[in-house]
């Protein structure tokens, strides 16, 4: 076909914009050979063809559209549908003179945009197959409690072939009442309805931008935690309402990237997997090193506190305290947020909107290594010196020894809050490694090299092992306690 041709033949007159209403666009031209004004529409297979009247038979001739054929075109239409295509239909009209509108003075105007009577001219069955990675990341974001939704213009057929194609729906024979609806019901439901279903609804199919936007917002009133990905203009509003909006990077529009918290770059549904198990890893690292780090506060606070109270002395001086809180508030935080992500973290459940960060599980795990470490410095300041028999400043040192190596220790434990191998994975993370090589020697050479600086004294081969031989403790301390069964709330 001659484009070029065609284009200098024909003048486009007025044009109607694709509707997510109508869900269909159309145009009006002239041919300027002749005059006639023609109105040509296309957009979704049943839309168009519910305002047709007449069609083209393959041999060019146009029939009248009956209720058989109509039925039978129907047919065919969900049938492309339940094979996951995108059906299209062409149709138009000749605009006859008469048909024109005219102004007050008697001049032609430009005739409507007429959809009525119009000649079905076919329809196609357009085929976007789902990304290779899309079910396996889908699969991965259920096994790790996130109910996946599809929100989408196509009609029902298509969008519940497309649903099961990608995971989000089983198959037919196990599609539940309720799960596959359209914009129209869902917009009709009252507020008690809406809120009672929409956990239950999996596919909203003929939607509109404004359901999209009225279920995150009925997710959100419901307590969930949502996020939306979306690339349209249209998109806008649900992607700035949602607790988390991901726009596509690609195909994405800029108001939709505006709108958004997160741009997925390649346009992949398997990137939201990562963001999710990503997410998760550093939540959890957050919760690693303040159980860590509350671990340390409350241990050194209570031990002074009651060492004050009951004897007028501090076992830890303010220079220790600050050396502590330097190496661990430095160190520790860099040892423990660097642990990459885990397959384990993929398979808890999400963490709820207003769950606590600091959970009884951490409580318990804080609790148990604080009190172990405030009685094991609490005997050695009022006995050490009888028990070991050394003199005071050699106590003090070994009790800031065992303080200091306590904190290396349970550093390992930290690495997992409920699981009981705490050694898992970590000759993967270097970092960590490195962390707790550097802080050993730092410790070394405080309490040898540094003297005057620490207050302390050199100590020898036999008390450096007793120092290591109660931090080390800690972690048999740390493994039974995960044992002890606790609530979540």
């Amino acid at each position: 076909m001659d484009m070029d041709g065609v284009n200098q033949q024909h003048t486009i007159l007025q044009v109607e914009t694709f509707n997510s209403e109508k869900k269909q666009s159309g145009v009006l031209i002239r041919n300027n050979v002749d005059n006639s004004i023609h109105v040509h529409w296309k957009g979704a297979a049943e839309m168009i063809l519910s305002s047709c009247s007449y069609f083209f038979e393959s041999t060019g001739e146009i029939k009248i559209m009956t209720d058989e054929k109509r039925s039978q075109l129907e047919n065919i239409i969900q049938g492309m549908a339940a094979t996951s295509l995108r059906c299209i239909a062409f149709a138009y009209k000749k605009i006859e003179y008469e048909e024109c509108n005219t102004s007050e003075n008697g001049e032609g105007k430009a005739p409507s945009m007429n959809h009525e009577d119009l000649t079905l001219l076919g329809i196609v069955g357009m085929k976007d197959p789902c990304r290779p990675n899309a079910r396996k990341a889908i699969k991965a974001c259920k096994d790790a409690g996130v109910a996946i939704k599809m929100v989408t213009g196509d009609n029902v057929f298509t969008a519940k072939a497309i649903a099961i194609e990608c995971g989000i729906l089983e198959n037919d024979r196990h599609v539940i009442p309720g799960e596959v609806i359209e914009g129209i019901e869902f917009r009709n439901y009252t507020d008690e309805e809406r809120m009672l279903k929409i956990n239950d609804i999996r596919v909203l199919a003929r939607s509109s931008p404004l359901d999209k936007l009225l279920m995150v917002q009925c997710l959100k009133k419901a307590g969930q935690v949502v996020a939306v990905t979306g690339d349209g203009t249209n998109d806008a509003p649900a992607l700035k309402e949602a607790d988390v909006g991901l726009s596509m990077g690609i195909q994405g529009t800029e108001v939709a990237k505006e709108s958004s918290d997160v741009i997925i770059l390649d346009d992949d549904f398997s990137t939201v997997a990562t963001v999710l198990r990503w997410g998760r890893c550093v939540y959890n690292n957050i919760q690693k090193f303040i159980q860590f780090q509350l671990t340390v506060n409350v241990a050194a606070l209570v031990i002074n506190f009651i060492a004050a109270v009951s004897s007028g002395e501090v076992p830890l001086t303010a220079v220790q305290l600050l050396w502590v809180n330097l190496i661990m508030d430095t160190l520790g935080a860099l040892a423990l947020a660097t642990e990459r992500p885990t397959n384990e973290l993929m398979h808890n459940p999400p963490v709820g909107r207003t769950a606590p960060l600091i959970t009884n599980t951490m409580w318990r795990n804080i609790l148990s290594q604080a009190f172990y470490q405030i009685a094991i410095l609490l005997i050695l300041h009022f006995s050490g010196r009888s028990i070991f028999e050394v003199n005071q400043q050699v106590n003090n040192t070994l009790i800031f020894n065992t303080f200091v190596l306590c904190q290396i220790f349970n550093e390992f434990n930290s690495r997992s809050i409920e699981k009981h191998n705490v050694f898992k994975g970590i000759h993967k993370n270097k970092l960590f490694l490195s962390i707790i090589v550097i802080t050993v020697i730092l410790q070394i050479m405080m309490v040898e090299f540094l003297a005057n600086f620490a207050n302390t004294v050199r100590l020898n081969i036999v008390q450096w092992c007793i120092c290591v031989g109660i931090a080390a403790f800690t972690w048999p301390l740390g493994w039974a306690v995960k044992y002890i069964p606790v609530r979540d709330s």
